[in-house]
Formats: structure tokens, C-alpha cells, sequence
């Protein structure tokens, strides 16, 4: 009888995954019914020659067992890791993984896990919305956006409207470059596949995606000013040192300077957001006076793509461009598939030609996506795409958590963005070659990383629950949505001086290539951003059968 009880004891409680020294690291959402499915296992003591079984969550039976199979080494402090393998499982249900004393996560196997992610975080950008755009989570804010502006350095006090958009992180600062692009791949994802991408979960009559990004939309038109210039920033570093408010009770919310740039960079994306939205709202909802008025603003801007530097740098030296070509690429081509004139295809393949592959994802490096709407047009440009995944596949096969990317500043975006570019390939091809780098990345997100953490706010059962974020600190912790910036290098913390409210829990885990802390103070590795939220959303509908 003390047997029977000790062993449901084990299976059905609760308790701290991996305090027996193993430790399981697996998706905490789950699987789609064909998909790969595989776990970590880390353990202090060798585990080689063990097996490890799967038990069903409702009735508690053993329902797949396998072999550990090779010890891998080392990770961090513990001695011994294992991966393992239960693709073969494809029975729908909530299930749990046991190694020897020590219980997974669970986690469920079926075929629509990913629709209330995309719901949790599109949450996150109502509660980033800034200005009239009845924001939640917290009232009108920043009405008087901008009260003067910075132009090459000297301060006037000229006004320019800029209301409205989105917060870009856990601050109040708004940036052109993130705003662009997460508007940019909202639309995208809309146009890529407007049955996966066209929820309506508001009930609004409007895919929520539309919705969101008319959110960025009417900001990007407010901050072009002209003559191929642009409000590229909203407030300056002060933002950072007043110290935890919400956006309504802000000390500077009269005191926000706007920032004006110029650059081939700004040109290029704007035109591309611009071109797809005019694309969009022209034939799904018919408004052809909103549709003509991005268009026009997209045409004068791109016209004007040679009278300005190839990078801009005004702002307070936060996102900041290294490169333009994939930017007017993208620009050219969106415009060209919209007007069919020969000039924009002609500059399209011209500058993606110079831009080649770019090897990353980020708000920034986004080849890949003028790569593709290319590729669509001649195949050799699938080439620059796929070089980029030869070389994440390469990364991925040589890190025990299938990472394809190393770690910096915003890693989860970067991860998910090569998930993206896997997903974009293979659209065009047809082929699977890539369908692991696609899954590994959304797994390592949401827990089968070294810490076993789901970075989405409730998404799994050990979660990310102190980001660093404004809004989240007056709501104990609360963030639907929030979405963690991800692991970096520990050397990005230099002389940061960044001062943890909380012991690191994560101590055995850590290493100087990969750390990452759940705690409010760290706005490097635990602050969510809209740009990595738009990425998600991307990357998460396609597992939205």
C-alpha cells in the first residue's frame, strides 16, 4: 500500500520539475499530431542505459516508453544531458514524461493548441497602444505626442501630431523602426494566409490582425512629415530614469520630444507597409480612399529614396540600422506588386540583389522576407533564403537545444524569425527539409530550453511572470501576451549594473553564451517587445490547423 501511494505521489503531484537532480525540458504547449517531438533531459547523475516513459495525464497509464539513448555531455553545471524522441506518439490527449524519479511538464498532443496563444498575444498589443486607440489595462496616455522636436541635434518647439501607436516595450518610448516593422508583419501574415491569420476573436466583424495593425498604420502616416523625413522616435532616454508609472500618470507625458530622420532604411520599409496595406484595404474592405492615400505615401516616399542618407541616424542611438538594401528591396517589390510597373520591379531585384542573405532575423535584418516575394517571381532568389537556413540548420545541429541562432539581444525574436524564413521556403518548395528548424524554435520558446521556462505569459506551466514592464508591475505581474526578450550573452550585462530583485533560481543553468533571468529589473533578456510579439503571431499561426 506504501508503494501504491508513493508511486501516485510521483505521477500526480505537482512539484518542482527536476528537484530529484533530472531535469526534463520539453514543449509545454505541446504538439501537433505529426509533429517532431522530442525533450532534453539533464541529470546530475548518468542516466545512460535508462528508458523514459510517457504516461497519460487522465488515467495515469504508461502510453509510449524509449530509450535515453547518448549521453551528449555536460551543460552548465549538470554533468550528463539526454535527448529524446516520442514522434510516434500521435494519440491526442495531455500527457507527462517520466525519468526515473522526476516528472515533466505537461503537455498536450492534438491539433488546435496554438489558437489561444494567438489570441494571448494580440492581448499584448491592446495593452501597448498609446493615445486615443482605447488601450487596456490602463487609460489614455500621451496626448500631446510630440511637444517639440530634435532635428540634427537642435531642438525647436515645432509640434508634430504623433498620438497613437504602440508603446515598444515594458517603457513608453515609440519607435519608427519597430512600429514599421511589426505592422509590416502583421499585414504580412494577413496576406500570407488570410483564413489562418483572418480571426476575428473580439468579434469585431475585422481579423484582429487588420485591427491591430490600422493601430500602426495611422501612426506611420502621422510620422511622415515630408520630404522624405520622419518622426523616428517618440521621447528620449529620460523615460528610463523616472522610474515605475503607468503611461497616464507619466511626469513627462507633456514633455516628449520627437526625434526627425531621414534615411534610405526608413524609406524602404515605409514604402513596403504603405504598399501591402494599400493592397489590403483595397480589396478586402473596398476603401480605396484609405488604400490611394497609403499608396501615394508610399510612392512619394520611395521616390525620394536617392536624396537621403543610406541609414538613418537620429533617436537616442536605440534601433538603429546597419544596412538599407533589404529594406528597399522589400519596399520596391511590395509596390511593384501592387502597381505592376517595371521601374519597381527593376529596383526590387537590383537591391536584393545587393543585399544578398543577411544570415539573422531581427526588427532590422529582414532580407529574407523581399527574398521571398521574389522567389515568387523568379526562383533564383529563393537561393539568398535558403542560404540563410543552411547556416541556422548548421547552428541548430550543433546546440543541444537545437537553437539556431546564438544569443543576443532579443534571441527569441531572432529564433522565431528563423522559424519564419523555414515556413516562407517552404511555401515556395514544398518540401520538408527544414521542418525540424521550424519546430525547435517554437519548442525552445516554450520551454525545451536549458532553464525548462515557456517564455509567453501563461502559455505552459512554468512561465516567465516578472518581465520587466510598467503596465505588469501595477498589475502584480499581469501581462496576457507578454512575450520575454530571451537569453543573451552574459557579457551583455557589462556595466549594465542592473540590480535583481531575486536570487537566480536558474544558477545551475546558466552559462556565458546562454542566460537568461526572470526578473523584473532585467530589461536585457526579460522585456517583451510588439516586434517580437508580431513575429509569434507569424510563427505561431502556422501551427493553426
Amino acid at each position: 500500500m506504501k508503494i501504491f501511494i508513493l508511486i501516485t505521489m510521483l505521477l500526480f503531484s505537482e512539484t518542482l520539475f527536476g528537484n530529484s537532480g533530472i531535469y526534463i525540458r520539453v514543449n509545454q504547449m505541446g504538439f501537433l499530431t505529426r509533429d517532431l517531438k522530442t525533450a532534453v533531459v539533464l541529470s546530475d547523475a548518468k542516466l545512460d542505459g535508462s528508458k523514459f516513459q510517457i504516461f497519460a495525464q487522465k488515467g495515469g497509464k504508461a502510453v509510449f516508453e524509449g530509450n535515453l539513448g547518448e549521453n551528449l555531455g555536460a551543460y552548465a553545471e549538470v554533468q550528463n544531458s539526454y535527448r529524446i524522441d516520442f514522434s510516434k506518439l500521435t494519440r491526442s490527449g495531455k500527457y507527462f514524461i517520466i525519468v526515473k524519479n522526476s516528472k515533466s511538464p505537461k503537455f498536450t498532443i492534438g491539433g488546435n493548441i496554438y489558437s489561444p496563444m494567438l489570441k494571448s498575444l494580440m492581448e499584448f498589443f491592446k495593452i501597448q497602444r498609446c493615445g486615443y486607440t482605447n488601450p487596456e489595462m490602463h487609460k489614455v496616455c500621451h496626448i500631446s505626442d510630440v511637444t517639440r522636436i530634435i532635428d540634427g541635434g537642435k531642438s525647436s518647439n515645432k509640434k508634430i501630431d504623433v498620438t497613437g501607436g504602440w508603446h515598444d516595450a515594458g517603457d513608453y518610448v515609440k519607435f519608427f523602426n519597430t512600429t514599421a516593422y511589426t505592422t509590416y508583419i502583421l499585414l504580412f501574415a494577413y496576406d500570407y494566409d488570410p483564413i489562418k491569420y483572418g480571426f476575428d476573436n473580439d468579434k469585431s466583424g475585422a481579423p484582429d490582425v487588420l485591427e491591430e495593425a490600422k493601430i500602426g498604420l495611422d501612426w506611420l502616416l502621422r510620422s511622415y512629415v515630408g520630404n522624405a523625413e520622419f518622426v523616428t522616435q517618440v521621447q528620449d532616454l529620460r523615460d528610463h530614469d523616472v522610474g515605475w508609472r503607468l503611461p497616464e500618470n507619466d511626469e513627462l507625458g507633456f514633455d516628449r520630444p520627437g526625434f526627425i530622420g531621414k534615411g534610405k532604411n526608413l524609406i524602404g520599409l515605409y514604402s513596403a507597409t504603405m504598399a501591402l496595406a494599400a493592397k489590403i484595404w483595397k480589396s478586402k474592405f473596398k476603401l480605396d480612399e484609405f488604400a490611394n492615400k497609403c499608396l501615394s505615401s508610399a510612392e512619394e516616399a520611395f521616390a525620394l529614396r536617392n536624396t537621403v542618407p543610406d541609414v538613418d541616424s537620429s533617436g537616442s542611438g536605440m534601433y538603429l540600422d546597419k544596412t538599407f538594401e533589404g529594406k528597399l528591396a522589400l519596399g520596391a517589390i511590395e509596390l511593384y506588386n501592387l502597381t505592376r510597373k517595371p521601374l519597381y520591379l527593376k529596383s526590387a531585384l537590383s537591391y536584393a540583389e545587393k543585399a544578398g542573405s543577411d544570415y539573422w532575423w531581427s526588427w532590422g535584418d529582414i532580407n529574407a522576407l523581399a527574398d521571398y516575394k521574389l522567389a515568387l517571381i523568379s526562383p533564383k532568389y529563393l537561393n539568398y533564403l535558403e542560404s540563410n537556413l543552411k547556416v541556422f540548420n548548421e547552428n541548430k545541429e550543433k546546440n543541444l537545444f537545437g537553437e539556431a541562432a546564438e544569443h543576443n539581444w532579443g534571441s527569441n525574436n531572432t529564433l522565431l524569425g528563423v522559424g519564419l524564413q523555414a515556413i516562407l521556403w517552404k511555401k515556395i518548395t514544398h518540401k520538408n527539409d527544414y521542418d525540424s528548424l521550424i519546430t525547435l524554435q517554437r519548442d525552445f520558446v516554450l520551454g525545451r530550453n536549458p532553464w525548462g521556462i515557456s517564455f509567453i505569459y501563461k502559455m505552459g506551466t512554468n512561465y516567465s511572470k516578472n518581465f520587466h514592464h510598467q503596465i505588469a508591475y501595477f498589475n502584480n505581474g499581469k501581462l496576457p501576451g507578454g512575450f520575454a526578450a530571451g537569453p543573451v550573452k552574459k557579457s551583455v550585462y557589462k556595466g549594465t549594473n542592473i540590480k535583481f530583485e531575486t536570487s537566480d533560481k536558474y544558477s545551475k543553468f546558466q552559462t556565458d553564451i546562454s542566460y537568461y533571468r526572470d526578473d523584473r529589473n532585467d530589461y536585457i533578456s526579460n522585456e517583451p517587445t510588439i516586434s517580437a510579439n508580431a513575429t509569434a503571431i507569424f510563427l505561431f499561426g502556422y501551427f493553426i490547423n
